[in-house]
Formats: structure tokens, C-alpha cells, sequence
């Protein structure tokens, strides 16, 4: 599977430039970030949630790990992991676990942590498990506009 089409559509309609950094075949966003040799602060990662509200994309570090306690005091809500099922039904054109942080892409509310913020360049998830995207900071804060947090 290469990059999914979503987040490429995503990309081209934001006017947004990236290269793609191929690595061998991980299963972690810590173990892509050894094998592509980029710090794990500087992955962007995603989480998906839900409730009977719908679903929620968390967008964090790689190095982090989503403190689900203090999101739901943050959103007034009652957030759990999302399931695999849902998941590859949501995603359709991505590898599982692989997802972009571009929830707004798919559709989907997201927050990001504000660890995030500063970085000359940034890397995520380009739909498989075999490429990341490379961003420049100031373009991923575009993609991340319309974040809730």
C-alpha cells in the first residue's frame, strides 16, 4: 500500500508541498522513528477515539502517549479507543495502524498537543507502514487549522 489517496487529495487541496521518506516496514511510531532516524517529538501521530458523540482524532507526539483522563476533562466527553473494526472502516485506504493525523481529511474532529508547535519540520504517517510524510512546520500548522485544541 503506498500513500493513501485521502491524504494526498488532503494535501494538493491545501496547496501543501511534502516529500516522502521511505523506511523499512515498523509496527510503532517509536520503531519508525528509529528506523527513519528522526527524533519521535518530531512524528506526529494519531489516536482515534469515541463515544456517543462520534469519533475524535488525537494528534501527538510520537514520543507521547495520550492521556485519555485529561482529554476527556479537556472536551467535556467520554472517550475510549477506537476498535480495529472501526477503524478500517474509517480508513478504508490506509494500512491499520497507519493512520495520517489529518483527521479533517476523513471527516473527523481533531486535537493536537501543543508539544507539537515550533518545529522546523515535521513527519506522519502517509497511510502504510513503509512512508512517512515530511512537512515543514509552518505547513503542518496549516493542515492542523482547524483543530480544536
Amino acid at each position: 500500500m503506498a500513500m493513501a489517496i485521502t491524504l494526498r487529495k488532503f494535501l494538493a487541496d491545501n496547496g501543501i508541498a511534502y516529500d516522502i521518506l521511505s523506511h523499512p516496514y515498523t509496527s510503532s511510531s517509536q520503531s519508525t522513528a528509529m528506523a527513519a532516524r528522526i527524533p519521535a517529538n518530531r512524528i506526529a501521530k494519531s489516536v482515534v477515539l469515541e463515544d456517543e458523540d462520534g469519533y475524535l482524532m488525537a494528534v501527538i507526539p510520537a514520543s507521547e502517549h495520550v492521556k485519555i483522563g485529561k482529554l476527556n476533562h479537556v472536551v467535556d466527553r467520554h472517550l475510549g479507543l477506537a476498535t480495529e473494526p472501526e477503524l478500517k472502516n474509517l480508513f478504508t485506504d490506509c494500512a491499520t495502524g497507519a493512520i495520517p493525523p489529518v483527521g479533517e481529511a476523513y471527516g473527523m474532529t481533531t486535537v493536537i498537543d501543543e508539544k507539537l508547535d515550533g518545529y522546523d519540520d515535521i513527519y506522519f504517517e502517509a497511510g502504510d507502514h513503509k512512508d512517512l510524510i515530511h512537512v515543514k512546520g509552518n505547513s503542518f500548522q496549516k493542515l492542523m487549522r482547524k483543530t480544536i485544541l
